[in-house]
């Protein structure tokens, strides 16, 4: 939101600074984003054209004697067709930037004359677009006066930043408020006298769509001439980024910043009979006033009349009844919308206009009727014209909300003491109508606190709390804690005396959830492993869900920001696969990615997982990638997925000497070629594995990629330790001894379960099982392989014999034969 100091000093009576305002619109919540003070102006000076000799080398060019007021006149060169002798215009010399050329003047020689400044054109110093010829000023114009100070260009603009749940504050009188509220001035009396009418408007108007709009005021104007609105509305328009038009348009926006009502002119010989608010009909188009053509749904509203659509309700009006220099009657529509109604279609049609950003946010309702008042008054006394009574439909007038409101509140929720008195007169200062509450009569016992004890509800004594009316143009104000900001932001936040921290006797308790501490475990456990932390959208598309496991009716979004962003995502890895192949077609073909957050299996909170999933392309494997001098690097594979999701798991706490990892995984990973991580036969923790090609495809993604996903909401909850570090007492003085062995077993037996058949045989002695060959061929017989593994033996009581290592062996292999068939290897 912009405004000039002048523009706010037309609602507000002070002798504060610009700084003081500045400082006090952000101590109030009305953050000041910036201040252009106008210095760029201020180097040009008013100056007189002496002489206009024609340029002895160029016949466009002329050789002027310009008296600056500063001595002795100069030499300027100019190709303006209207300099001549006796004309007074703005000059710029030598060192000065020219904002409209974005050039800073020095000395010139033009075609071999000297120049020593210029002459210069309103498109230059960014007063309009015109630039056929320099500024003509008035012939009593003082030379050497600061231009900017003569034309009243030097008004700073102070633009600040609105947050959503403020409508009021979208008007220079609502921002006024708000600084007399908290004695930074008087508020002038904003009051719209009414504009007497005569006859009835002739056009009429119905409400088919009540819904979509409370309430509609209409004026028909007579008699109007349109032209260029006058020069202190237009540099008021362009102090503030708004391009004048024509007085009729001007007119409109400027009562939308000066009181925040959106308003729409209708040239009245271009509309066919009434006007209907309807909502439009299903593929109804209507090319709007910035030139382009827009389709309507069911869903949006519409003024009609006997031609069509002609405006689109609370966004932006039609190009065919909109006015132009030729318009001599004018109907001045202002009327309510829905703001969520608004907003909607705003979105759906890519539409940013001044009067949705309104809308949407809240107008005040009581002002329909004077914002009508208003604009007619300004028509009528820069275009003349008759004006016609107003007609008014379908508003029902405001209601306004009454807040309980305790003054013990202010403390209770803000920690700051604010009396009674000073609360009543900050809310009845921005508009609140503040009155004693209505006494309550309780026949219980005990009063109050005896028929409520347990409720957390606390009696307030008579006059410690007052009933406040929210005034219409608040809509934000809905309880006792909207009336405790106000109080607390107009009071003063600065005012907040600084506390120190509480110190507690004894180390606090853990601060972090489970999760979080397991969230960060992972992150940094993956990020040890060469993984780059990515950040995805929860919303991917239908097809994408479904390859995933996803799809279901209730993860649909049903007001998606795009249409390729339908889905919650049931899984991490769509996002993650997805910027990788971003990545490659940049480039960066060796990428390995990682992301820890949330997925979905339902629209409920049980339902959302906590996951950490990664992929990795091209060489991308922890130990180096790309070229090197041994040769390439391998692609990455099924075992780096492996490995990234048990360095996962075992960060999160994870029991990873007990994990069981089966042979295949979901639909999207390679058959053969991926794994599920459980614990036990029934608790899953994660999957991993190289995708399957068809799944790569439907991404459109290419090149080696795996890719792992561990549930860390699923890992059990590690068992409480002991808080005093004890000395471990099962260490062995007795030297560790290695077996191998050499099974063969049928194709289809895994190597763990070998390994937890070899490790069950003296879980006492034996501390470690480890395969580290396999063999297939002809030899062995068809469908068998041999699986060799090393058993670390610990003794712990004696040094072992030869007839216990034995005895071991024979265990050994009694153990693996009854559970994988296996027999020991000749």
């Amino acid at each position: 939101m912009k405004f000039t100091l002048s523009w706010l000093k037309d609602h507000l009576d002070t002798d504060a600074s610009l700084a003081e305002i500045v400082d006090r619109l952000t101590m109030i919540g009305l953050e000041v984003e910036s201040v252009d003070d106008k210095a760029a102006l201020k180097p040009f000076v008013i100056a007189r054209v002496l002489t206009a000799e024609k340029h002895p080398d160029a016949d466009k060019l002329r050789v002027l004697s310009v008296d600056t007021g500063a001595g002795d006149p100069v030499q300027v060169v100019c190709g303006a067709p209207n300099a001549r002798a006796g004309l007074v215009g703005a000059f710029a010399a030598p060192g000065t930037y020219v904002p409209g050329i974005d050039v800073t003047l020095s000395v010139g020689n033009i075609r071999g004359v000297e120049s020593r400044g210029m002459m210069c054109s309103e498109r230059e110093l960014q007063l309009s677009d015109e630039h056929d010829g320099i500024i003509d000023l008035p012939e009593d114009a003082p030379v050497g006066t600061p231009f900017a100070t003569w034309a009243k260009l030097d008004d700073p603009v102070i633009e600040i930043n609105l947050t959503p749940n403020r409508p009021d504050a979208t008007s220079v009188y609502g921002i006024a408020r708000d600084l007399a509220a908290a004695g930074l001035g008087t508020l002038k009396n904003g009051a719209v006298a009414p504009v007497a009418g005569e006859g009835a408007c002739p056009v009429k108007v119905t409400i088919e769509a009540p819904e979509l709009c409370p309430g509609f005021a209409l004026r028909l104007v007579r008699g109007v001439k349109n032209g260029p609105s006058p020069k202190w509305m237009q540099q008021r328009l362009i102090a503030i980024g708004q391009r004048p038009i024509n007085a009729l348009v001007d007119i409109t926006n400027y009562v939308t910043f000066d009181r925040g009502r959106p308003l729409h002119v209708f040239d009245a010989k271009k509309v066919a009979g009434n006007l209907v608010v309807r909502r439009a009909k299903e593929g109804e188009t209507v090319l709007a006033l910035d030139g382009r053509e827009y389709t309507l749904t069911r869903d949006m509203c519409a003024i009609a009349d006997d031609n069509g659509v002609e405006s689109i309700a609370g966004i932006m009006g039609g190009e065919h009844s909109g006015c132009d220099e030729t318009t001599t009657d004018v109907l001045i529509e202002s009327a309510l919308w829905d703001a969520m109604a608004t907003a909607r279609t705003g979105r759906t049609l890519g539409i940013v206009s001044d009067a949705r950003y309104r809308f949407e946010r809240g107008v005040d309702p009581e002002f329909m009727v004077p914002g009508i008042e208003l604009a007619t008054k300004l028509v009528t006394e820069l275009c003349g014209g008759t004006p016609s009574e107003t007609e008014v439909v379908g508003y029902a007038g405001y209601e306004p909300r009454v807040v309980s409101f305790p003054f013990a509140e202010v403390k209770r929720l803000t920690g700051i003491e604010v009396a009674p008195e000073e609360s009543r007169v900050i809310l009845s200062r921005l508009g609140f109508t503040v009155a004693d509450a209505v006494e309550m009569t309780i026949s219980a016992p005990g009063g109050l606190a005896e028929l409520m004890p347990s409720s957390g509800v606390h009696a307030v004594p008579p006059g410690d709390r007052v009933d406040v009316a929210v005034p219409s143009w608040r809509p934000d104000v809905d309880g006792k804690a909207d009336l405790v900001e106000e109080v607390m932001r107009i009071h003063g936040v600065e005012k907040i005396d600084p506390q120190p921290l509480v110190s507690h006797d004894a180390v606090n308790g853990r601060i972090l959830t489970t999760l979080q501490i397991r969230t960060r475990a992972a992150k940094r456990a993956l990020a040890v492993r060469g993984m780059m932390e990515a950040v995805t959208w929860s919303f991917i598309p239908a097809r994408h869900a479904e390859l995933f496991g996803g799809g279901q009716p209730e993860l649909k979004l049903a007001n998606p920001i795009a249409a390729d962003m339908s889905d919650m995502r049931p899984s991490l890895l769509p996002g993650l696969i997805a910027a990788a192949q971003r990545n490659a077609d940049r480039g960066f073909a060796d990428v390995a990615l990682f992301e820890v957050s949330g997925t979905y299996e339902g629209d409920r909170p049980e339902q959302q997982r906590r996951v950490a999933g990664g992929v990795r392309r091209g060489t991308a494997k922890m130990e180096g990638q790309g070229r090197h001098w041994a040769g390439n690097a391998a692609s990455v594979g099924v075992f780096d997925a492996k490995a990234d999701a048990f360095a996962a798991l075992e960060a999160c706490g994870a029991p990873v000497d007990k994990l069981q990892v089966e042979a295949g995984g979901p639909a999207w990973y390679h058959p053969g070629r991926s794994g599920t991580i459980k614990l036990g036969p029934k608790v899953v923790l994660g999957t991993f594995g190289e995708f399957h090609p068809k799944t790569l495809e439907a991404l459109d993604a290419a090149g080696p990629l795996c890719g792992f996903e561990v549930f860390i909401d699923v890992v059990p909850e590690p068992k409480a330790k002991a808080t005093r570090t004890k000395p471990r007492l099962d260490l062995s003085p007795f030297q560790a001894v290695r077996r191998d062995f050499a099974f063969v077993v049928d194709r289809n037996v895994e190597a763990a379960a070998l390994t937890r058949a070899a490790g069950a045989a003296d879980r006492k002695l034996i501390t470690g099982v480890r395969v580290f060959d396999i063999f297939e061929g002809p030899s062995l017989g068809a469908d068998k392989k041999s699986v060799a593994i090393e058993v670390a033996i610990q003794p712990v009581e004696r040094t072992l014999t030869d007839e216990d290592f034995e005895a071991l062996a024979g265990r050994i292999v009694e153990n693996v034969a009854k559970q994988t068939g296996g027999v020991l290897r000749g």
